[in-house]
Protein backbone atom coordinates (compact mmCIF):
# COMPACT_ATOMS: atom_id res chain seq x y z
CA UNK A 1 0.00 0.00 0.00
CA UNK A 2 1.62 3.20 -1.52
CA UNK A 3 0.56 6.63 0.02
CA UNK A 4 0.68 9.67 -1.97
CA UNK A 5 2.24 12.89 -1.36
CA UNK A 6 -1.20 14.33 -1.28
CA UNK A 7 -2.37 11.94 1.34
CA UNK A 8 0.37 12.09 3.89
CA UNK A 9 0.10 15.65 3.97
CA UNK A 10 -3.47 15.44 5.19
CA UNK A 11 -3.10 12.85 7.62
CA UNK A 12 -0.25 15.11 9.26
CA UNK A 13 -2.78 17.94 8.49
CA UNK A 14 -5.22 15.89 10.51
CA UNK A 15 -2.82 15.24 13.51
CA UNK A 16 -1.60 18.76 14.09
CA UNK A 17 -5.60 19.92 14.40
CA UNK A 18 -6.14 17.27 16.67
CA UNK A 19 -3.21 17.80 18.97
CA UNK A 20 -1.67 21.08 18.29
CA UNK A 21 1.68 21.70 17.36
CA UNK A 22 2.66 23.02 20.67
CA UNK A 23 2.20 19.73 21.90
CA UNK A 24 3.91 17.68 18.47
CA UNK A 25 6.89 19.80 19.05
CA UNK A 26 6.89 18.30 23.02
CA UNK A 27 5.89 14.93 22.07
CA UNK A 28 8.95 15.12 19.43
CA UNK A 29 11.35 16.43 22.12
CA UNK A 30 10.66 13.41 24.59
CA UNK A 31 10.66 10.59 21.77
CA UNK A 32 14.10 12.43 20.79
CA UNK A 33 15.44 12.60 24.27
CA UNK A 34 13.99 8.96 24.97
CA UNK A 35 16.15 7.52 22.32
CA UNK A 36 18.99 9.49 22.62
CA UNK A 37 19.07 8.24 26.33
CA UNK A 38 18.27 4.51 25.20
CA UNK A 39 21.23 4.90 22.18
CA UNK A 40 23.70 5.83 25.50
CA UNK A 41 22.78 2.90 27.78
CA UNK A 42 23.36 0.50 24.73
CA UNK A 43 26.58 1.68 24.10
CA UNK A 44 27.19 1.53 28.23
CA UNK A 45 25.88 -2.50 27.94
CA UNK A 46 27.95 -3.74 25.29
CA UNK A 47 31.60 -4.13 27.31
CA UNK A 48 29.05 -5.90 30.53
CA UNK A 49 28.78 -9.49 30.73
CA UNK A 50 25.78 -11.44 32.29
CA UNK A 51 28.23 -13.06 35.18
CA UNK A 52 27.99 -10.43 37.99
CA UNK A 53 31.41 -8.15 38.63
CA UNK A 54 33.20 -8.80 41.98
CA UNK A 55 31.34 -6.12 43.25
CA UNK A 56 27.97 -6.66 42.20
CA UNK A 57 28.14 -10.29 43.70
CA UNK A 58 27.50 -8.99 47.40
CA UNK A 59 24.38 -7.62 45.85
CA UNK A 60 22.70 -10.47 45.06
CA UNK A 61 19.38 -11.21 46.87
CA UNK A 62 18.86 -14.21 49.16
CA UNK A 63 17.07 -16.61 47.13
CA UNK A 64 17.91 -14.89 43.51
CA UNK A 65 18.26 -17.67 40.97
CA UNK A 66 21.34 -17.74 39.27
CA UNK A 67 22.74 -20.21 36.98
CA UNK A 68 24.35 -23.02 39.44
CA UNK A 69 21.14 -23.05 41.73
CA UNK A 70 18.83 -24.11 38.70
CA UNK A 71 16.36 -27.47 39.14
CA UNK A 72 17.20 -30.36 38.11
CA UNK A 73 14.78 -31.07 34.97
CA UNK A 74 11.48 -33.62 36.24
CA UNK A 75 11.98 -37.12 35.35
CA UNK A 76 8.65 -38.77 34.35
CA UNK A 77 8.44 -42.38 36.01
CA UNK A 78 7.22 -45.23 33.63
CA UNK A 79 4.23 -46.60 34.01
CA UNK A 80 5.36 -50.02 35.56
CA UNK A 81 7.70 -48.10 38.43
CA UNK A 82 4.53 -46.42 39.56
CA UNK A 83 2.93 -49.02 42.78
Amino acid sequence: MHFSVMQLALILGIIILVFGTKKLTNIGGDVGSAIRNFRSEMKKGQGESDEPHDEDKDKIIEGEATKTTAPPPFKFKKKDDVK
